[in-house]
């Protein structure tokens, strides 16, 4: 049978809800988000069970995860004008948009290198230690790899493999982005603020 549909000036990319990749991101997203609920909800269980906590520790050191707070608070703004510019295919601020993420992300995970040792705990010592570490840990796989993404894309954008695709791929990578800030605020108040309240 002869189709007469002229299928070739169809788009070979889209943004947000038309792409298979929003989807699959807003998958990931709502999986690791269970993720998270769930070690907070142990976080709070083992607190609630407990005359005194944090156990046989004091609260982590403050500096090292407000910083991360604040430079991810501030990242926020340059990474909504990158799935705007993503979104109009305007390449050179797109480039230096991903460039600053880029930058930003390894400034990050620095200061998180630097923020284990302020938990004042070993990662076996108890409960406590065991649920603060994972928290943090879980939260670094997220950080890693977003900021992974975010290098490979800043990479692809100054080669000739600039295509729609990327564009939209990059909108993606902002909205995921997004989520490792927002998922990181509730765990920020938790691990930081309640021991000390």
């Amino acid at each position: 049978m002869k189709s007469d549909l002229d299928l070739s000036k169809l788009e070979t990319h889209g943004f947000g809800p038309r792409t298979t990749m929003f989807w699959g991101t807003l998958a990931f997203i709502t999986l690791e988000g269970t993720g998270f609920a769930l070690a907070i909800g142990t976080y709070l269980y083992l607190m609630s069970i407990n005359a005194q906590w944090p156990l046989g520790a004091p609260p982590p050191g403050l500096l090292p995860g407000s910083l991360i707070t604040f430079v991810m608070l501030a990242s926020v703004v340059p990474n909504y004008f990158v799935k705007n510019w993503a979104r109009e295919e305007n390449l050179p601020l797109v480039q230096a948009g991903l460039v600053l993420m880029s930058m930003l992300g390894i400034l990050i995970l620095v200061i998180r290198w630097f923020e284990f040792p302020q938990l004042n705990i070993s990662w076996d010592a108890n409960a406590y230690g065991s649920i603060l570490w994972f928290l943090l840990g879980l939260h670094t796989v997220h950080l890693l790899t977003d900021v992974a993404d975010t290098i490979v894309l800043t990479v692809l954008m100054f080669t000739r493999h600039v295509t729609g695709k990327r564009f939209s791929d990059t909108e993606d990578n902002g909205v995921y982005w997004d989520f490792v800030v927002l998922s990181w605020l509730p765990i920020y108040l938790l691990l930081y603020w309640v021991p000390r309240w």
